[in-house]
């Protein structure tokens, strides 16, 4: 008994100090880039506490409201039937989507094949061999004689993680999974930005063709009063041409307008995915989208947490720094322990003899010696590819930030634009108005009359064009703040990854 306390001594000894080297990693201290505070403004100059208000459906002042969060899905706060109708079809039948899902499966059952490596591996096999041998070979005379082998075993291997290979391993696909988890929900958020500014787009067409048909529907009249004062004798014929030209003109224009309305009506098909020929998209106008009043606006820090393209760059980061810790890993031994227990038996009867088992126990280390440089560069080309996610990160923060700085102003200058074009279209139309009694009492010449039209005509199609900038500045602005995906009904929202970002210090803050 004596003889066998040292090796339990030396077991007791081992045991805690594999544990305490398993617990040692390698993996360096997630480094991150400075962001802004809280307190500092998205656009410069200060951020906008909100809009003007103008005439017309789209005319609504809005209010920003700083530090709250969307409570619903963006495209809702529109309050259309189509618009939810378009985006709840697209989530569910658009291919982008749906690879995006795949994407994820995949990552998912890769992290299960690192998870595996945790667990011991356990294999089992049986053979039965009938053969022949020679009796030459072993120094006798003719012949040779025949022989039946059965052989079974279970055999058992595991990889001790004490140097913490294999959790980095796992780990970064741990990470790869999150990363496809927020492409995902990227991938969704940019879906449904994109059907629901084609749809706008669509309804600013539908708009542009029906007050161009307006407008050739009163240079029809026009036209019609020239051609009666020609016959009068009241004016010559330079002026019922001229007339005749700028009906043509507008006639002209519902072409274009009618095929860029079927370019939008096919584009919403494919992000549906449905095909063109058999899409039954409905029909949006812009009278049918509320304009939100109050918009929510999160701060620097949640934008950080609920954007999925800044969490997924989060996410690479992650595994990028994990791998960096896995090569410098490499540099240190690796420990496989296996055994394995059996029989074999010349005949199946003595299978589940005793003296026909057998056992076996290994255990092997190997340590890299010399490699010829391959652990420096491989550790080397890890670094650099996690400095490629970090400047990946700060690329899509500094992206973030800029498109809700641009969308803020935007609105702020959309509903200034609508107000002076209103304005332009009201001193348009009593322009129109008074230069067409003016030239039908014959005070006032055709030039002064064509001169009205063409002022009336173009403010009426820039309104309709400033209405439709609102609506799409809204969405953009709704999309560049998360889009409210936490709100999705019937799912449990991701895990958001959280970390101490560094604030971004200005000359003139205290150190």
């Amino acid at each position: 008994m004596s003889s066998s306390l040292p090796s339990y001594r030396f077991l007791a000894l081992l045991v805690p100090l594999a544990l305490g080297l398993s617990a040692c990693s390698f993996e360096p201290k997630l480094r991150v880039p400075s962001t802004p505070g809280d307190h500092i403004p998205y656009a410069a100059s200060g951020n906008p506490k909100g809009t003007v208000s103008a005439a017309g459906v789209a005319g609504t002042a809005q209010k920003f409201v700083y530090g709250k969060a969307l409570d619903e899905e963006w495209w809702k706060l529109f309050h259309s039937r189509e618009i939810n109708e378009l985006v709840q079809t697209g989530l569910k039948n658009s291919p982008t989507v749906a690879q995006a899902q795949a994407q994820l499966r995949q990552a998912q059952a890769e992290e299960r094949v690192n998870a595996s490596i945790f667990y011991p591996q356990v294999t089992g096999s049986l053979q039965a061999t009938r053969a022949k041998a020679s009796s030459a070979a072993f120094g006798g005379g003719k012949g040779g004689f025949r022989y039946s082998l059965v052989t079974g075993s279970l055999g058992v291997s595991y990889y001790p993680d004490i140097f913490g290979v294999n959790r980095l391993v796992y780990k970064n696909s741990e990470a790869l999974v999150d990363y496809q988890r927020w492409e995902l929900e990227a991938a969704r958020l940019t879906l449904s930005g994109n059907i629901v500014t084609t749809a706008i787009d669509a309804a600013s067409t539908r708009a542009q063709i029906a007050a161009t048909q307006e407008i050739v529907v009163r240079e029809k009249k026009l036209l019609h009063l020239t051609q009666l004062q020609y016959q009068a004798g009241a004016i010559d014929d330079n002026t019922v041409v001229t007339q005749a030209s700028q009906l043509a003109s507008q006639e002209a224009k519902l072409p274009p307008l009618q095929q860029q309305l079927t370019v939008y009506d096919h584009q919403l098909a494919t992000l549906l995915g449905e095909f063109p020929g058999q899409a039954r998209i409905p029909e949006l106008h812009l009278d049918q989208i509320t304009l939100p009043e109050q918009i929510p606006v999160s701060l620097p820090s949640t934008l950080l947490k609920q954007r999925p393209d800044i969490q997924a760059a989060l996410a690479q980061m992650k595994a990028a720094n994990a791998t960096v810790g896995e090569a410098k890993a490499q540099f240190f031994p690796t420990v496989q322990l296996s055994a394995a227990i059996g029989s074999t038996a010349a005949h199946p009867g003595l299978f589940f003899d005793p003296v026909s088992s057998i056992w076996s126990l290994v255990g092997s280390l190997s340590q890299p010696i010399f490699e010829g440089g391959k652990l420096r560069a491989q550790e080397s080309e890890a670094k650099a590819a996690y400095e490629v996610t970090f400047q990946e990160y700060r690329t899509t923060v500094l992206g973030a930030f800029g498109q809700v700085a641009n969308a803020l102003r935007a609105l702020q200058r959309d509903a200034e634009t609508l107000r002076a074009q209103q304005a332009a279209l009201e001193a348009a139309r009593k322009a129109l108005h008074l230069s067409e009694v003016s030239y039908r009492s014959g005070a006032s010449d055709y030039l002064t009359l064509l001169t009205s039209e063409i002022q009336y005509n173009s403010a009426r199609i820039a309104v309709v064009q400033a209405e439709s900038q609102r609506y799409q500045d809204t969405a953009a602005l709704l999309v560049a703040i998360g889009g409210g995906w936490w709100h999705e009904p019937g799912k449990g929202a991701p895990k958001l990854q959280e970390v101490s970002h560094p604030p971004v210090k200005r000359s003139g803050d205290p150190q």
